[in-house]
């Protein structure tokens, strides 16, 4: 048995059967005699493939493998791993190496510290002493890239080493999750039983195991609102619930203030917290307690205030719910939700209110389109599990590709990509893919005509228009057709409707152009 064929055979074993790459000279020998069982998903750009990745990982709930070549394709790809780290995603990055018996002459296309290349941005990274060793670090990445809290790990392979002869690995039941403390799990459902004014903040880690049903079922238990932690890349709670609240901001003063009145705050699944904005004064409201529930130490080591329990979230949540007593709680009044947009204008808020009234329920929303993210979250609720993903990370580059990977995991489902007319350029040759494979993704590219985002961001600081924010001149249905992809561009409200019809029932990939108007 070859190095090669262990490798496969031992990603055959834990359920892996795609590849998603872009590959160069160093990487060709992995491909020899390719298995008919396999699947090479050709992405045209490194970040593209490692996003489109990070989407059928997360979605599919195992860890796939991403090819890249040698120092310049990790390197461009390292944009995407950062958000794939920020993200969570099980990802074994299997990148190229130059020959062994080349590399004391420092050779074309080698990359010269390979393990340092992708730090910090992975969990453990590696380069085989011997080629037998390689299907063994290929299994090592794969339990690492598994285990909560699950991220991309690295394995450098020199070309010479996958025809190199090599010894099977069987695959192992290896521990994923991590118990909760019960001693404090139990002073937490305490303090929760005690609590006159209780409220949840939830994060992404929740989705990512899963703890859907569990977490609306502690949040009735104990009749407390809940806030979504700010720039949440997913969503752990129906946010047409009438327990749900709303969206944290990432601005310590307005968070404490909405806060403020509670006297024990539990997070559950995210940071306690993320901030995008300077702020002075206390973390969170005067006579409150903090309880952070997470799956990462690290997170639990940051956070400046508060208890903090490290386990997995389906296993905490349980734990709370169970012996858990009953409260006699008065439910908070219900969030008022904004009216439906005017139909005379073309804005993004009227774009989101008639997605949600055209699209089926049972949608998925991949979103990177950040000067429109406050009005997708008032008119285009989350009510699904696994029905929305973003970068954690707030790098540009993932949500156009990612929504094929997820699309590819969902089949099920209408995957609708809400990208930002600057977001999509980071990764648009990700077009290409969802065209070759028939991904049924409807993309919806918000063109505002410039990083509308930065503009509102410069506000905060006093400025003007923000230099370098201009990006007019792009045409979007072009640069699809291009790519082979059928698109329309809509610049009146009046022809909206029609136009995300034709998008929803096409059976490919379609891209809407939407130019929308300043609200």
């Amino acid at each position: 048995m070859s190095v090669r064929e262990a490798t496969y055979a031992f990603l055959r074993s834990v359920g892996i059967n795609k590849i998603f790459g872009n590959p160069g000279s160093t990487e060709l020998a992995m491909f020899r005699d390719f298995p008919d069982d396999f699947e090479y998903v050709l992405g045209l750009h490194e970040g593209a493939v490692v996003a489109m990745a990070d989407g059928y990982a997360v979605a599919s709930d195992n860890a796939t493998v991403v090819n890249l070549h040698s120092a310049a394709g990790v390197g461009n790809a390292m944009g995407s791993v950062f958000t794939a780290f920020r993200n969570q995603a099980p990802i074994i990055i299997i990148a190229g190496q130059q020959s062994r018996a080349l590399l004391p002459v420092e050779p074309f296309l080698y990359s010269e510290r390979a393990t340092e290349l992708p730090r910090p941005y992975v969990k453990w990274s590696i380069e085989p002493a011997r080629a037998e060793d390689v299907p063994a670090a290929i299994a090592r990445a794969y339990y690492i890239a598994m285990q909560e809290p699950r991220g991309p790990t690295f394995v450098s392979v020199p070309a010479d080493d996958w025809d190199r002869p090599g010894e099977p690995v069987a695959p192992r039941q290896v521990s994923r999750l991590v118990r909760p403390d019960p001693a404090m799990i139990a002073e937490l459902r305490t303090a929760l039983a005690e609590a006159s004014n209780p409220v949840f903040v939830v994060g992404q880690a929740n989705a990512n195991a899963g703890a859907w049903d569990e977490t609306i079922a502690l949040a009735e238990l104990h009749q407390a609102p809940v806030y979504a932690g700010p720039h949440a890349a997913r969503n752990s709670f129906p946010e047409t619930h009438p327990l749900f609240a709303g969206h944290l901001l990432w601005d310590r003063a307005p968070l404490v203030k909405t806060l403020t009145g509670h006297d024990l705050i539990v997070v559950l699944g995210a940071p306690a917290f993320i901030y995008h904005v300077e702020g002075t004064g206390p973390f969170i409201p005067e006579g409150a307690t903090l309880w952070q529930v997470i799956d990462d130490p690290s997170i639990a080591s940051w956070s400046p205030v508060g208890n903090a329990i490290v386990g997995n979230m389906k296993l905490a949540i349980n734990d709370l719910l169970d012996s858990a007593p009953l409260t006699s709680r008065t439910p908070p009044p219900p969030r008022v939700r904004l009216p439906a947009p005017a139909p005379d204008r073309l804005t993004d808020a009227y774009l989101m209110s008639r997605i949600e009234a055209i699209c089926p329920d049972d949608r998925v929303i991949v979103c990177e389109a950040p000067s429109s993210l406050d009005v997708m979250r008032a008119h285009l609720p989350m009510k699904e599990p696994a029905s929305y993903y973003a970068h954690a990370s707030g790098g540009l580059g993932y949500g156009l590709a990612s929504a094929i990977g997820i699309a590819m995991a969902e089949p099920r489902r209408r995957v609708i990509a809400l990208i930002g007319d600057g977001s999509s350029m980071y990764a648009i040759q990700a077009l290409w893919t969802a065209v070759k494979l028939g991904t049924p993704v409807v993309f919806v590219i918000v063109n505002n005509q410039a990083y509308q985002a930065l503009v509102g961001f410069g506000r905060l600081l006093g400025m003007g228009v923000p230099v370098g924010t201009v990006i007019d001149g792009l045409d979007f249905v072009k640069l699809a057709e291009g790519m082979s992809m059928k698109g329309e561009a809509i610049t009146e409200a009046s022809a909206l409707d029609a136009a995300l019809h034709r998008a929803f029932a096409f059976a490919g990939p379609y891209l809407l152009e939407v130019r929308t108007q300043a609200a």
